[in-house]
């Protein structure tokens, strides 16, 4: 284990390296992502000019859910994203090869080989416009929820990152797999919106088979709406999660079992 924490901090100096040796492409690409998120807080802020509350959902609650969701997204970008959208690529030029006779497992070779730092400046700003929310709201989240939040946040990545490393290696059989992980790279962004404006059976698939609709939702509420219960909650995001990453994990697996490399 020891040796994994060392090889990732290792992967984490030379990503650090690598876009400070690019400082433009570093500060555009964060400025591009800050702008999307504004972008996202002004589309709410017309519709609440509209109507006061979506559900049982007030302004300043979806707020704290759109920030939410930006930090969720972005910590999978930073850490995650970028490894998992070059899987298809390695696959078909044969690279996988070079990462599999690594001494270390397969899995966390594919997925830890670079990072995007920028966008943890901007998860960081998902953290400030979560701040405002809860001060535009007047609560003042205990100890426990404030745990509770950012243990949430990490399932939250987790489950993004076991989706799209199941699409990923679909690429084991079909040659250009890249749209169905920048698909779910865009489908993934209807995590910020609430949970009440999907319907039932809606709920039920992207709830638990597919768990994209809580993985923003039940952190938030941990902090604003668990109602003294937060324990049922963090239940069904912990349990969902484990089955999803499971599940990459064991497709992963068998995914590399057909695998033809580049040599054979």
């Amino acid at each position: 284990m020891r040796r994994y924490f060392e090889i990732y901090g290792i992967m984490l100096r030379n990503s650090l390296i690598r876009e400070l040796s690019f400082k433009a492409n570093f500060l555009l690409w964060m400025v591009v992502e800050v702008l999307w998120f504004c972008g996202q807080i002004v589309f709410f802020s017309i519709i609440f000019g509209n109507v006061d509350r979506i559900g049982d959902w007030t302004k300043w609650e979806v707020v704290l859910l759109v920030g939410t969701h930006q930090m969720i997204a972005q910590l999978f970008q930073a850490f995650f994203f970028v490894n998992v959208a070059n899987i298809p690529e390695l696959v078909r030029t044969g690279k996988l090869d070079s990462l599999l006779v690594l001494p270390v497992d397969s899995q966390f070779a594919v997925s830890t080989k670079q990072f995007a730092l920028d966008s943890i400046v901007n998860a960081a700003l998902g953290g400030v416009v979560v701040c405002i929310a809860l001060s535009k709201l007047g609560v003042v989240p205990n100890l426990l929820s404030v745990l509770l939040y950012l243990a949430a946040l990490c399932f939250g990545v987790a489950v993004h990152y076991s989706i799209m490393l199941g699409l990923a290696a679909v690429s084991f059989w079909i040659v250009r797999a890249q749209g169905l992980v920048y698909g779910y790279f865009n489908f993934l962004n209807i995590a910020r919106y609430p949970d009440v404006i999907f319907p039932w059976l809606f709920q039920m698939i992207f709830g638990w088979i597919i768990p994209v609709v809580i993985i923003a939702n039940i952190p938030a509420r941990l902090l604003i709406k668990s109602f003294g219960q937060p324990f049922p909650l963090m239940l069904h995001l912990v349990v969902a999660s484990t089955i999803v990453f499971w599940l990459s994990r064991v497709f992963w697996r068998f995914a590399l079992r057909h695998y033809s490399s580049a040599s054979s």
